[in-house]
């Protein structure tokens, strides 16, 4: 079995970056999107990325960017993935434009939210699908019923997503039998404020709950 694999996502801050990296994670995130309380700017992650050069690969998230966005960002931080919130058609067009791997976002209510094909994707990151009032696609603090992804064959890897903390991340591994987790609100002791005390808790319930 392939170990588990853990992205710490959200870090906007010396701390957390810190935490992240101590911990273990093997991909840390930035958030590039305003409206999100995790939201850094590039020059930002830029800044915090270089407290540990090399280390995990980073990973930009954007919400329906132009590739100007996706430009700026990589010009003064080259990230080592794109995730993103935007049509399946992006994802390979994005791919051969900027030469990164992308991890398309998927919210997901049923079974039949669940992608069938990779549709260009490098990878999936399968979370809840957002509430209509939410302001954000993603980092809602909600989970769905893991049970929807009985009898799924996944077109490519993926993470699960929304809502996982220290408490349940263990129970969501045993039941989605994933190979990679993905968290940013459930690491934090309020929204946008990265706990290292929990980021590390998580790690290891993570890893503990693989081995």
């Amino acid at each position: 079995m392939n170990p588990l694999r853990v992205k710490i996502c959200g870090i906007n801050s010396e701390a957390a970056f810190d935490a992240a990296i101590e911990a273990g994670a093997d991909w840390v995130g930035f958030v590039f999107f305003p409206p999100s309380p995790r939201f850094v700017t590039p020059a930002r992650a830029a800044q915090l990325s270089l407290r540990h050069p090399g280390g995990p690969p980073r990973v930009g998230l954007f919400v329906a960017p132009t590739e100007a966005d996706i430009g700026t960002t990589l010009a003064a931080l080259p990230l080592d993935i794109l995730q993103i919130y935007a049509p399946p058609e992006r994802a390979a067009e994005w791919r051969r434009r900027f030469g990164r791997p992308v991890w398309r976002a998927v919210g997901v209510a049923g079974p039949d939210d669940l992608p069938g094909t990779a549709e260009g994707a490098d990878a999936f990151l399968i979370e809840a699908k957002a509430p209509e009032d939410a302001t954000r696609p993603g980092g809602n603090a909600i989970s769905f019923e893991w049970s929807v992804l009985a009898g799924w064959h996944a077109p490519a890897p993926w993470l699960l997503a929304g809502g996982l903390n220290p408490e349940n991340v263990a129970r969501a591994i045993a039941e989605t039998h994933t190979s990679a987790v993905d968290v940013s609100s459930g690491v934090e002791s309020e929204p946008g404020v990265k706990d290292p005390a929990l980021i590390r808790d998580f790690v290891a319930a993570a890893r503990g709950a693989a081995g």
